[in-house]
């Protein structure tokens, strides 16, 4: 379909629109969409000129305001040394005064139209109100598994806490997020502004790095545990090594934002977020472990 196309569902007209983000009045009322259901926009990423087309909406819209959008990501895995090209699905939403009237599905039918079968595999993440809508466009509930370990502190190397939000660290992350050495199975590639938006906004304040191994930890601390979301820098390391020196603790259990490459002393266990059901269609690579988080959409 054209990237704006009008059209007639029920007895109202809409536009369609899609890969807009230069169009700065349905970029806000897109920006204004999210914040309302999501509570969170893209305006500081696409300023910083992080918004690329690896983050494509597809909207319509009506009267001039977005009221329904379905965005896809096209996203890039090496996996033990073979690349995967995947879609994933997010920011999926409907203005309150619009629901019930199929807005979503004519979405997905366009998108399915134009993207089924050209990629190895089809995802998404749904919040379980909606879990019986997915299936109708093919889609199946697959599981994610977590792992964590016990750990001990040590002082091999010395962290420094990084404001994501200035210049000058957002340079130096995108540095690092576009030569990192992955830790992780299921390595994200080729999209270095996606992570960007997790480290100059909702994790900004999670950020710590360590001059020595020219390397970014993003963690949380949390009261019962800690949370290596990744580890992101431009030399080989011993991740143990790394994590035990994060601990703010003598001991602590970790948990894993991403799948470890050496699973062996982990406690793997199924992973169960709240209202989140990971659904797919296409090959199911993901065995036993999970997508990065800093790849979520």
């Amino acid at each position: 379909m054209d990237t704006m196309t009008k059209l007639k569902i029920g007895n109202e007209e809409y536009l369609f629109a899609k890969e807009y983000q230069e169009n700065e009045g349905y970029r806000s009322s897109l920006n204004q969409l999210t914040r309302k259901t999501f509570s969170f926009d893209f305006e500081g990423w696409y300023q910083q000129g992080f918004w690329t087309d690896r983050y494509r909406p597809y909207s319509l819209i009506h009267m001039d305001q977005v009221v329904a959008n379905v965005s896809v990501n096209p996203i890039d895995f090496i996996v033990e040394g073979k690349e995967y090209h995947t879609l994933q699905v997010g920011t999926v939403m409907t203005d309150p005064e619009y629901r019930n009237r199929g807005l979503s599905r004519i979405l997905f039918d366009i998108i399915m139209e134009e993207y089924d079968g050209r990629f190895d595999l089809i995802y998404l993440y749904a919040n379980d109100t909606v879990r019986q809508f997915y299936p109708k466009f093919g889609f199946v509930e697959a599981q994610e598994f977590i792992y964590s370990k016990q750990y001990k502190k040590n002082d091999r190397y010395v962290f420094r806490k990084l404001d994501g939000t200035t210049e000058e660290v957002r340079k130096l992350l995108l540095r690092l997020t576009g030569n990192a050495k992955t830790v992780s199975k299921y390595s994200m590639i080729h999209n270095p502004y996606l992570v960007m938006f997790y480290l100059t906004a909702p994790m900004a304040e999670c950020i710590y790095y360590c001059e020595e191994l020219d390397l970014a930890a993003v963690v949380e601390y949390e009261e019962k545990c800690m949370i290596v979301v990744d580890l992101l820098g431009t030399k080989d390391i011993n991740p143990d090594e790394v994590i035990a020196s994060l601990l703010d603790q003598s001991e602590r259990k970790v948990l894993l934002g991403f799948t470890p490459k050496d699973t062996t002393s982990f406690q793997c266990d199924l992973l169960q977020e709240p209202d989140t059901t990971f659904f797919v269609k296409g090959n199911n690579f993901i065995n036993q472990g999970r997508l990065p988080v800093l790849s979520h959409t």
